[in-house]
């Protein structure tokens, strides 16, 4: 006879180095647990919150960054101190302790070797205390910061699902895990080697164990930020794409165990309640929101005040590898000159290793007034998101991106190189059919980009009353499309997938029960 159904609501561990926000009713001081470097942040946090709104048992591991949680924790009080280290018992947000993690500024070190070593403390926490305490049914996992969690969970007979945010990876010597904490022996023939050991102790002395294909390699179910990166990268494209990451990526691929999710921007980016612009706007009233935030971009960057004029924003980091500023920099002078009449205006808020050819342009031909690059500022950023008619993007590839969501939220239509993210995201703009949101250029060239900027500047030549029909279009469209809900529901049915069960078990009418696991270790073997 089969057994019964079971009525115990799965419980869902996910370990991530950063977090935006976490539900209220998930303990004490959630609010104040705020350390963010990327979109991994945002991802998190929503993901968490559509969980715990569901009323599924979600636990979350992260770094107890006390510092970025509280101020300056070494300048409280001791009773504020007690509050703190007694604040969350027993709710569902498990904090990796270690001092490595107490008195950061940043997630993330520009160390190569603190890095690491941060990440490896973080994971040793996880896997020696944090998981034997949840007992999961599932654990989420991010990134090679937390690869190695995968290669134990599959030994426990845990599933997990790894998410690839980036394609960048780091090797580690077995010694090295093992001397943070971490028994590896356990789970070592679980993770991907930079060649094939003979042996454990050949494994544990001579080869590098790499950590984001051994995630992928020891996960149950892989996921990417963006469905056309994972084709990208299973079809041999981007050279840049780590051989070993391609080869795993592929064989989960053939064995139906990948998919592409699309990250979503922060909540916060929203022109009708954004606190940095000068005028708050929504699709209904964005040519004005829009001209007074233009205004104000003009008057803050000394450029030409033209209520008129084009302005062309460029949000992301200079890196010539990546980004494709050269790209711009190759038709800088001719694109303003050729829109001389019409005052086309250029305003870069970022930093990166190209910028020093953006300022010898200006230099060189005297475009003060109609050229700006400022270094990155967040309230300047979402103004210029505000304030400007277009936003360039042309990655020479984009594991998923996010400025090309945010920019048509705020009625800055994007100019992009058709790959990952942002072919995923942006469709070429028919004024005729009111369909599309960007312009999007498929050779990754200077060339290209230059007609992809001509055919921006052609809608721009259009009727005031056409523009604004799609403008209005585009905005309201994209705060239903690039929402967080949207990405949490994508990830609760991979969840359930993997689980063969839905993640909240109740009887109509009832309220979801919490898993009853008992607060004991697993048997490891």
């Amino acid at each position: 006879m089969p057994s019964p159904p079971t009525t115990e609501n799965p419980r869902i561990l996910i370990v991530t180095p950063e977090i935006t926000y976490l539900p209220a009713g998930m303990g004490n001081m959630t609010q104040r647990m705020v350390a963010k470097a990327g979109g991994l942040a945002d991802v998190s946090a929503s993901l968490v919150s559509a969980l715990f709104e569901l009323g599924a048992d979600v636990h979350v591991a992260l770094p107890n960054y006390r510092r970025m949680f509280h101020g300056k924790v070494f300048s409280l009080h001791e009773e504020e101190l007690q509050k703190y280290h007694e604040a969350l018992p027993d709710s569902n947000i498990h904090l990796a302790e270690d001092r490595i993690f107490y008195y950061r500024e940043r997630v993330y070190s520009a160390s190569s070797d603190e890095a690491m070593r941060i990440a490896l403390i973080f994971q040793r926490e996880v896997i020696n205390h944090i998981i034997p305490r949840v007992r999961p049914d599932l654990i989420h996992c991010n990134d090679w910061m937390t690869a190695l969690v995968p290669g134990m969970a599959r030994r426990r007979g845990i599933k997990s699902l790894f998410t690839v945010h980036n394609i960048h990876t780091r090797q580690v010597t077995l010694a090295q895990i093992e001397e943070t904490g971490i028994d590896a022996a356990e789970f070592w023939m679980n993770l991907y080697f930079s060649s094939p050991p003979y042996g454990y102790d050949h494994a544990r002395s001579q080869v590098p164990v790499d950590l984001l294909t051994s995630g992928i390699f020891a996960a149950h179910y892989i996921n990417t930020v963006s469905p056309r990166f994972l084709w990208e990268i299973v079809e041999g494209w981007h050279s840049v794409v780590p051989n070993s990451v391609r080869s795993e990526l592929r064989h989960k691929h053939a064995a139906g165990c990948t998919t592409g999710i699309l990250n979503a921007p922060d909540a916060s980016y929203n022109p009708a309640t954004d606190a940095a612009l000068v005028q708050c706007f929504s699709a209904a009233d964005a040519r004005a929101g829009k001209a007074a935030n233009k205004l104000e971009l003009q008057q803050k960057l000394q450029l030409i005040e033209d209520p008129n004029a084009p302005i062309f924003f460029w949000p992301s980091r200079l890196d010539p590898f990546q980004k494709g500023p050269q790209l711009f920099t190759d038709i800088l002078h001719q694109i303003v000159s050729d829109y001389w009449v019409h005052n086309l205006q250029v305003v870069v808020v970022a930093n990166g290793p190209h910028e020093e050819h953006f300022h010898q342009i200006v230099r060189d031909f005297g475009l003060h007034d109609r050229v700006v690059i400022v270094d990155f500022d967040e309230g300047l950023s979402r103004l210029a998101y505000a304030g400007s008619d277009f936003m360039v993007m042309p990655s020479l590839f984009e594991p998923c991106g996010l400025p090309q969501m945010t920019a048509p939220i705020y009625g800055s239509l994007p100019v992009v190189h058709a790959t990952g993210g942002l072919y995923d995201t942006i469709r070429q703009l028919n004024p005729d059919q009111s369909t599309g949101n960007g312009f999007r250029f498929d050779h990754y060239g200077a060339d290209s980009l230059r007609w992809a900027i001509d055919r921006a500047m052609d809608f721009h030549a259009l009727p005031q009353d056409v523009r604004d029909r799609e403008i209005s279009r585009i905005m309201r469209d994209s705060l239903l499309e690039f929402s967080h809900a949207k990405v949490a529901k994508q990830y609760i049915a991979i969840y359930e997938e993997m689980l063969a069960r839905p993640l909240v078990e109740k009887e109509a009418g009832e309220k979801p029960k919490a898993s009853a696991h008992p607060a004991v270790p697993p048997n490891p073997l």
